[in-house]
């Protein structure tokens, strides 16, 4: 059995010829079809893993805008809860101040603090409060018709200081200077508004107001409403000065209820602060029933006297 095969070769030096196994042969066909399988095979691995690379890569970049979408949606978040947070500390502070508001204005209508109760049920409670309290002090005189100064001559007996002899004082005389302006210290109605001759008041208002009261204010130098006018809290009505049996510029102011005469010293320092000291203080009033009278009553009350004693300032500027 012939085993080999001739390879002859032809050049220029002449012919060679070499003689060739077949198993070498054989080896170097299937070497050949090894290292060609091994370049299909090596091709077929780089254009898959090329492939798969491409893939994973868009995947990655998929994962990738996922990522900052995410992300910005966790900005925005994380601004939107900073923006929460900020808006319930202003809420907490804002509801911290209208508690300590609430307590101030409890304390000053005379309400127990109701800390343990809602701020609606506080509010409303202190609205109700305030409301009755608001009518009193609309319609009945409070406050000081003038600019306060002190008092020369108080509610009681004294010597007169004109006609020198011992008698009841009706009124409180209210320190002023000439030409004062006096306001009303309560919704009333101008009973009368003139010199009054009897009385030795000389230039005389007298206001009636709700419920059995009335004001007087004597020795007046001008007065600026007429009688069977209507004035509300804070109006206008008079300028103090020297008239009738007077020693000086001053106002006598007297309040009466019923036709009797009731200190208007105790009137004059009412206010919201002291709210309940008059019914203490003052025992000719039936405050309780006047009271009960005006509880269902809703008004909305005037400008506070002192706004208005500026305003009208300015008005003779």
């Amino acid at each position: 059995m012939n085993n080999h095969f001739t390879v002859t070769i032809h050049d220029d030096n002449g012919v060679k010829q070499f003689n060739v196994h077949r198993f070498v042969t054989k080896a170097l066909l299937y070497a050949s079809l090894f290292i060609l399988s091994m370049v299909f095979i090596a091709v077929g691995t780089i254009l898959y893993l090329n492939n798969s690379v491409e893939a994973i890569e868009l995947k990655r970049d998929g994962v990738q805008r996922a990522y900052e979408d995410i992300k910005e949606r966790n900005i925005a978040l994380q601004k939107n809860m900073q923006a929460t947070n900020s808006s319930l500390d202003r809420k907490k502070r804002e509801l911290v101040e209208l508690s300590d508001s609430l307590s101030e204005i409890e304390e000053l209508i005379g309400l127990k603090p109701m800390l343990e109760s809602s701020i609606e049920e506080r509010v409303s409670a202190t609205k109700i409060d305030s409301q009755q309290r608001a009518v009193l002090m609309q319609l009945i005189p409070n406050g000081s018709p003038i600019e306060y100064h002190g008092i020369t001559s108080r509610y009681g007996y004294r010597i007169h200081p004109t006609l020198g002899k011992r008698e009841f004082h009706r009124g409180c005389d209210m320190k002023a200077a000439m030409n004062t302006p006096v306001y009303a210290p309560a919704d009333a109605i101008v009973e009368w508004s003139g010199y009054h001759k009897k009385s030795g008041f000389g230039r005389l208002v007298i206001l009636e107001h709700a419920y059995g009261f009335k004001s007087y204010y004597g020795h007046l130098n001008k007065t600026v409403v007429k009688s069977g006018s209507f004035v509300k809290k804070g109006t206008l009505i008079a300028y103090t000065g020297n008239t009738g049996m007077s020693n000086g510029p001053h106002l006598h102011y007297e309040i009466r209820f019923i036709h009797r005469n009731v200190n208007p010293f105790l009137f004059i320092k009412w206010t919201q602060q002291n709210y309940d000291e008059i019914f203490q203080k003052e025992k000719k009033i039936p405050w309780h029933s006047l009271i009960m009278a005006t509880a269902h009553l809703r008004i909305q009350t005037t400008r506070i006297q002192q706004s208005l004693q500026q305003v009208q300032k300015l008005k003779e500027k």
